[in-house]
């Protein structure tokens, strides 16, 4: 990791916490069918993607998105009832108190944290104080752009007051750097808080 970066954006589904893949594979398999439903149709069917897109953005909340999206379900074999869709989908994610850790270690280092995040559901973070763990917040439904858009990233970067390539993005998901990558915002693709410590450990000058 290159000496010049001092700041870090990080995700929040899938890096502080547990993997959101993961959980949404084990809903879906608590539906008794192909544990992939869930996973397939957010990534392939248009209708739930515009959903989510719309959701992520802010522009419908989350039951009406439950609403939307257990239709979507049902019409692919999977009787679900719409309230509380979005928390029985992550009922299976928890925190990582590793990286709760890397990143104070980060912001005792004096290296300021930006938590950029795409917004789902309800609950999404509850149990967690946000304000403790970074010093900037950037939730998508309340800015109104998601990841991957370069905005997102301008965004957290600006109220941080740094530039750019001046940054490195956590994110468990290659879309997001590369998104991330185009305003010159370095990545590491978190697979374990282990790792990502390993990767930013000499660059910003933390435990390994």
């Amino acid at each position: 990791m290159g000496r010049n970066r001092t700041a870090v954006l990080v995700d929040f589904g899938g890096v502080i916490t547990s993997s959101v893949l993961q959980a949404f594979t084990d809903f879906g398999a608590s539906l008794g069918g192909d544990p992939r439903l869930p996973l397939d149709l957010l990534s392939r069917d248009q209708p739930s993607r515009t959903l989510l897109v719309d959701h992520e953005c802010g522009r419908i909340d989350a039951e009406s998105f439950e609403r939307g999206f257990a239709e979507r379900l049902r019409a692919h074999g999977a009787d679900v009832p719409a309230e509380g869709l979005t928390v029985r989908m992550q009922a299976g994610m928890s925190i990582d108190q590793d990286m709760l850790t890397l990143l104070d270690d980060l912001r005792a280092a004096g290296r300021p944290v930006a938590l950029v995040s795409n917004s789902f559901g309800t609950g999404t973070y509850d149990g967690i104080d946000l304000a403790a763990v970074a010093d900037v917040v950037v939730i998508s439904s309340e800015v109104g752009i998601r990841k991957p858009s370069r905005r997102i990233y301008a965004i957290a970067c600006e109220r941080l007051g740094i530039d750019p390539e001046e940054a490195v993005m956590i994110d468990d998901l290659q879309q997001n750097l590369d998104g991330a990558a185009r305003l010159g915002i370095g990545g590491v693709l978190h697979t374990s808080a282990a790792d990502t410590r390993r990767q930013l450990a000499e660059g910003f000058r933390i435990t390994a």
